[in-house]
Formats: structure tokens, sequence, C-alpha cells
């Protein structure tokens, strides 16, 4: 699984940093979770691709959402026929139907659906992703790609060795759950076949306060990208604009259970000097947490993995 940060600036955009969206791929499946404005172009600079199916949008204020038209009219341009379905909180749709056809009705189908925290809104063989609940000043919703559990190991050693069973048809048998015949007794798949792996967990909020919707959702993450607009000098601020700082981001992940912690949504306040917000968030995380810049890109690997967790830059295109 790999996660591309194509915007981590809050309302304000900065030089430096674009406004929010996020680019996830996962064995071939390309998802974007928000767009704010531009990021059409940070898809092409940090070469994500355009091949997305679901947009999955956490509100619509203007830093996650202006970059709708222009993504839409490029993937026009670029000959899309197939449907790109865009993913939106309750009572948005009308505004989004405006939004995307501003410059101009794309020719390929685009379908628009209302969620609520809590629907499973993409569900597919191997994950699935659902709307989590948040607390922001409009209607607004996280959400949260989970994997399924996956097969155990299949011990080869153990059935070819000791059981006398050849490779072939039986070993994908047996690790589909199914038992076999051989050699005049039935080989059940728990006799080669380990307990099932976990899988994945990533959470992405939105802009939000710190909420126990949140904690549940980003139990045991891999993941979590947790809205850390503000440092504890602006911790009044945050409240008043529904945002968490990033000592209360630290918090969210510390509660949860969760591996890693992404800061995003930073206040242009911060230019520079990010090292404080992370600093703020390990004084309640002892997890690893850190700031993406825009081209951060970081590899997921499951948790039984011997693989690193990597962050690393993007190439630019």
């Amino acid at each position: 699984m790999k996660v591309t940060f194509l915007g981590t600036s809050g309302a304000v955009p900065t030089t430096e940093r674009n406004p929010s969206a996020l680019a996830v791929e996962r064995e071939g499946d390309r998802l974007l979770f928000d767009c704010g404005e531009g990021t059409q172009r940070q898809m092409m600079r940090y070469g994500t691709g355009f091949d997305v199916e679901h947009i999955f949008v956490t509100h619509l204020h203007g830093d996650h959402v202006l970059g709708l038209p222009g993504l839409a009219q490029t993937l026009d341009f670029q000959g899309r026929e197939t449907p790109l379905a865009v993913h939106a909180p309750s009572g948005t749709r009308q505004q989004l139907e405006r939004l995307l056809n501003a410059v101009g009705r794309p020719s390929y189908p685009v379908r628009i659906t209302q969620v609520d925290a809590g629907d499973v809104v993409l569900a597919r063989e191997e994950y699935e992703v659902r709307a989590v609940s948040v607390d922001h000043r409009s209607v607004a919703v996280g959400y949260a790609l989970v994997e399924t559990e996956r097969k155990g190991r299949f011990d080869r050693q153990k059935a070819e060795q000791e059981l006398g069973i050849p490779p072939g048809p039986k070993y994908s048998t047996l690790h589909a759950g199914e038992p076999v015949e051989h050699d005049g007794r039935t080989i059940e798949p728990a006799e080669v076949v380990g307990e099932p792996r976990p899988g994945r967990r990533l959470v992405y909020t939105g802009d939000t306060r710190p909420t126990a919707g949140v904690v549940e959702a980003a139990e045991d993450a891999d993941l979590l990208i947790h809205d850390g607009t503000f440092g504890e000098d602006h911790r009044q601020r945050a409240r008043e604009t529904a945002h968490s700082t990033a000592r209360e981001a630290g918090s969210v992940a510390a509660d949860a259970g969760a591996k890693r912690l992404a800061l995003t949504h930073i206040s242009s306040r911060y230019a520079g000097r990010a090292e404080t917000l992370e600093a703020e968030a390990a004084e309640r995380f002892d997890g690893r947490v850190f700031v993406p810049d825009d081209g951060t890109q970081v590899s997921v690997p499951y948790p039984d993995s011997d693989r690193p967790f990597e962050v690393e830059r993007a190439t630019e295109r």
C-alpha cells in the first residue's frame, strides 16, 4: 500500500504546501481522498496517475474540493470513458453537482454517492472503505480503509515432507479452507495452514476536533492521518475553528493504539517549523509521528511483514 501526500496545507496554501489531497494505491487500485485546488498538477508532479475510480470527499470546504472541476476536465481531455465515483457526506450532492459541472458536464459518467458515518462506502473482496464520524464546522466524515484478514501461511514443507502431499491442486484446496483426501485419510486445512493474518488499516480524518469516533476507527491502525492544524500556542483557535492541535492528535493516536501518526492540514503559521508540531504530538504519542511534506510517499507494510515502514520523497516528474 502506497500513500502519497499531494496536499498538506491548512485552508491557506503556501509556496511549499498545496491544499488537502491524498492518493492511496493498493494493489493496483488508485483512490483519492479530498481534492484541493491544484490536485491534478500534484498528481502529475508526483506520478500517482489519473486512473482513479473513486474520490472520497470529507467535506465541502474549498480547500478540500476546489480541485474537482479541474481534475474532472483534465480526465475529460484525456478521453476518459470509465465512470468516476465521488463520495461525500449526506446533503452535499447538489453542491457537488454544481461544482463538478461549473466548467461543463464531463462526457464520462460521474456518480455521486452520499454517505454517513458508519457506512461501508466501498466494498471490495480484500478491503473496504468506511465513513468515520468526525467533528467539524460543517457536515463532514473521515474515512478508514480496512483490509480483510488474509489467509494463514501455507506450510509447504509439512504438506510435502510430513504428509506426503505432492505439489499440485490439493495445496490450493487446502489453502482455500477445504479438506482433501490423501492416502486414505482426510487432511484438514488446519494441519498445514496457519492462523489468519491481519490486514492493514489506514485512517484519514480530514478536518476534525478529537473524537471518540476516530479513536474507535483507528484502533491498531497502521497509519492514522489526523488533522494537526495548530500547535498548543493556538489551541483556542483550534477549538474555535473545529480543528485539532498536534498534541490532541497525539492523544487520539495513543488512545487508539495506532502504530504511526501523520499530521496534516498544517496551518501556514508553521511554515518552516513543522518540527514543533511533531514534538508536541510526541508528548502524547510514543509511536512514530511525522509531518509529511507535499510529495512525501509512504509504503505501509502488512502488520506481520519484515518490511519497514518507509517514508520517502516521491520522484518529481
